[in-house]
């Protein structure tokens, strides 16, 4: 490896140096706000290592590819990282046990994350994918009172780790057909394969379950509600954006390097599980009570929404505006659930048992005008209403839709965003209720505040001038 191809990986090796001293940190002295601070620093340093990598230009690697698309993912997923990292010391601060581990484990999901970001290999794929993986059933399952946290981590470890089978095999029988495991050889090998077609199908399909496991697509959606609910909060919001946003990145280099949109039999299954997602996402979200528990099926309905871009490219034929599309949407989905999130959490902060009944919020916006503020707005991003960066990537999906006449695919997504604005709406009226009996069981953590105030103007400033971003991400492949 040249240093120029050195250089343009830097910010994974300047994460990875981060992770080990970190961990030699944590073994000589014990100390949450400590270990706290050294993971702020240490994503900080990773994100102003970015421009040097951007300054050699792009670079082709036989398991990276280091260009703008992995680079906007790469300081997207560190940002976020850097938000979870801060509401997480105000979430664990007042918290008994150790968390010091907590931070390390957190830096090594979001090292896996940037892999994912840069993968152009099946090798770089799984191989991010595991590592965010293995991280993630730690986080889940640290230690919390309760039992929930150790069942939705077990839970979570078995069904991820057979969808991580599931997706080897796959993998396995496309190299058995097709001799390539780079995203672009296995385009080019598809392209003009005419024999072992069962081979290939059967590939395939193995291959669209395990990642539509990871995304939580319907049907493979059945452990979302739950591993939401059990996990931690700031795991959960870590979980909702970091992981997904990462995963569904390394899915749209796929398809669009490896040309999957040629192929109608995958349009037709990826259109069948965008209907089945947006539609029962949102009418599961209907009954719920669980504020995560709601969230996690709004998360199935969004990601149900974001593989109408996948559609249209395929009916477009590689469209770059079905890459702009869905770009702008990741955006927009992970800073909105991570401020709704980030509201959550902070009124969790105290110590005490986390706030995840909708009849918590009760009065909030008597209590905590601010933050019922942010969670509303979060809210009406997730819906879609006008001056949120919501609206703007609901209208993005929408326009990639109609240059494909996906006419089933946007009623669909118009369906379900009728259904979704009605369990937002319902947690706003909650908030403007009347308690005063919870007017003493809320803090105030000032550090968790700041974060979600930036990320409730990110909503607002990329909803009401979002061209500079839709400039950049246009440049994409």
């Amino acid at each position: 490896m040249t240093m120029i191809e050195l250089q343009s990986i830097l910010p994974l090796i300047v994460l990875s140096i981060v992770i080990v001293l970190l961990m030699l940190l944590i073994a000589f002295r014990r100390e949450h706000v400590l270990t706290a601070v050294s993971t702020v620093v240490g994503l900080l340093l990773t994100l102003a290592s970015v421009p040097l990598a951007v300054a050699v230009g792009p670079q082709q690697m036989s398991l990276l590819s280091v260009d703008a698309y992995g680079v906007f993912f790469t300081v997207l997923l560190l940002g976020v990282a850097l938000a979870s990292t801060l509401l997480s010391w105000e979430y664990l601060r007042l918290r008994k046990g150790r968390s010091e581990e907590f931070y390390l484990l957190l830096l090594l999901a979001t090292l896996g994350a940037l892999v994912l970001a840069f993968a152009n290999h099946v090798a770089s794929l799984l191989l991010g994918m595991e590592l965010l993986g293995v991280s993630l059933y730690t986080m889940i399952a640290y230690p919390e009172r309760g039992k929930l946290p150790m069942e939705a981590g077990i839970k979570y470890l078995v069904l991820s780790g057979c969808a991580s089978a599931v997706l080897l095999f796959g993998f396995a029988l496309l190299y058995a057909a097709l001799g390539s495991l780079s995203f672009v050889g296995i385009g080019e090998r598809l392209a003009g394969a005419s024999e072992n077609q069962v081979l290939i199908l059967a590939g395939s399909a193995l291959v669209l379950a395990g990642i539509s496991f990871k995304l939580s697509v319907v049907p493979f959606h059945m452990w979302t509600p739950d591993v939401y609910q059990g996990a931690p909060l700031p795991v959960t919001g870590f979980l909702a954006t970091v992981s997904k946003g990462a995963i569904f990145a390394a899915l749209l280099r796929l398809f669009v390097e490896a040309q999957l949109y040629q192929f109608t039999t995958l349009l037709m299954a990826l259109s069948v599980l965008a209907v089945a997602s947006m539609l029962a996402g949102n009418l599961l979200a209907l009954q719920q009570q669980n504020i995560k528990r709601l969230l996690a099926y709004s998360s199935i309905a969004h990601f149900g929404y974001l593989l109408i871009t996948l559609v249209a490219g395929g009916m477009l034929g590689g469209s770059t505006l079905a890459v702009e599309a869905a770009s702008y949407y990741v955006v927009a989905y992970v800073v909105t659930t991570l401020a709704a999130f980030a509201v959550i959490s902070l009124l969790s902060s105290d110590g005490g048992d986390e706030k995840q009944s909708v009849a918590d919020l009760t009065g909030l916006f008597w209590h905590r005008p601010r933050l019922a503020g942010i969670l509303t707005l979060s809210l009406l991003s997730l819906a879609g209403i006008p001056l949120t960066v919501g609206f703007i990537g609901k209208f993005y999906i929408f326009t990639a839709g109609i240059e494909g006449a996906l006419w089933v695919l946007l009623a669909a997504l118009v369906v379900g965003s009728a259904i979704g604005i009605y369990y937002y709406l319902r947690i706003i009226y909650v908030m403007t209720l009347q308690d005063d009996n919870k007017a003493a069981k809320y803090s105030s953590p000032w550090l968790g505040e700041i974060v979600a105030v930036l990320l409730a103007v990110l909503v607002i400033w990329l909803g009401v001038f979002p061209q500079p971003l839709m400039v950049y991400v246009g440049g994409f492949f």
